[in-house]
């Protein structure tokens, strides 16, 4: 029996117990379930290897999100200069090292 069919006959388990206990167990019963779907993601999570960017340098995970960033810029930046002038291409420079600045933070 694959494991899919394993969890899908444990589930249906689970939903014959809760027709026949009624709903004080229910609780219980979902509680059980999702312990062993819990256990199971942990045992594949172990079993993976884990996966990281090939890295050729320090920052070399930054260099496409920089090189996106420039690449995003000048639309972003042509359009709000000629929709909101100055005030718009001010919101987009901003808003560009934000998130620059945010996702270099949560990397590090």
């Amino acid at each position: 029996m694959s494991e899919q069919q394993e969890f899908r006959h444990e589930l249906e388990a689970t939903l014959a117990a809760r027709e026949e206990t009624g709903k004080e167990l229910e609780p219980q019963l979902v509680d059980r379930f999702a312990d062993r779907i819990e256990q199971e993601i942990e045992r594949r999570a172990k079993a993976e290897p884990k996966r990281e960017f090939p890295r050729s340098g320090h920052n070399a995970p930054m260099i496409p999100l920089a090189l996106g960033s420039l690449g995003l810029a000048i639309p972003l930046i042509a359009v709000a200069g000629a929709k909101a002038d100055f005030a718009g291409v001010l919101v987009v420079c901003i808003a560009i090292v934000l998130v620059n600045f945010f996702w270099a933070r949560d990397r590090s």
